[in-house]
């Protein structure tokens, strides 16, 4: 948890960025009929009867620091989606960072190892090489800052039924430029000595 909170400490530095990352998943619901518009100021009526249409996973990378957020959504969860969202951030998002910061929960297709079921050795060296991992303890994923961004999206974007990935893909790329442009981001206050104090009981004790 302490190395968690100390690499929130840590200053701006565009050589070292520090990325939260985390990813979710929501239901593709299509409507078997079409909604009915009211008279203006009355919500829409939908039919309470839907489609599903599968789902969708939803990768959430965030640099808080720099307001900045990139957002993958994907059809599966496996370890070679989740290895090229880290090409993405090494070669697209942060190609001149010395080494880019990673913060993340310890799910099983989150580790450096998921680059060799992606790529060829030498080019998932290379991207390994690039990345700094900092977990979260188990049953501590709060501490990852990506999970309130989730929240934003969530609240602001995916409460509604979206049928397809075309369509949730449209919808979150929206978002994210919205976001971007208006330089959301979250400040974070919980410190180590904070955690010392609220979180004793998580301590061992001598």
């Amino acid at each position: 948890m302490e190395d968690v909170l100390e690499v929130y400490k840590l200053p701006y530095d565009e050589t070292r960025p520090v990325i939260c990352l985390d990813e979710t998943n929501r239901q593709l619901i299509g409507e078997t009929q079409q909604s009915r518009p009211l008279q203006p100021g009355q919500t829409t009526l939908f039919d309470y009867e839907y489609v599903r249409n599968g789902v969708a996973n939803i990768f959430m990378m965030f640099e808080p620091l720099a307001a900045r957020r990139q957002v993958k959504v994907t059809e599966r969860r496996t370890a070679k989606d989740f290895a090229n969202c880290l090409r993405d951030l090494a070669d697209i998002q942060y190609p001149n960072a010395e080494k880019i910061v990673i913060v993340m929960d310890n799910l099983n297709t989150h580790s450096l190892a998921s680059l060799y079921a992606a790529f060829e050795p030498e080019t998932a060296l290379r991207l390994a090489q690039r990345f700094e991992i900092h977990y979260t303890p188990k049953h501590g994923s709060w501490l990852n800052i990506a999970e309130l961004e989730i929240s934003s999206l969530s609240r602001q974007c995916l409460n509604r039924r979206i049928p397809s990935l075309e369509k949730m893909t449209n919808e979150v790329e929206a978002w994210v430029t919205q976001r971007n442009n208006h330089k959301a981001t979250v400040q974070w206050h919980f410190t180590t000595p904070d955690a010392r104090i609220k979180l004793k009981h998580l301590y061992p004790k001598n």
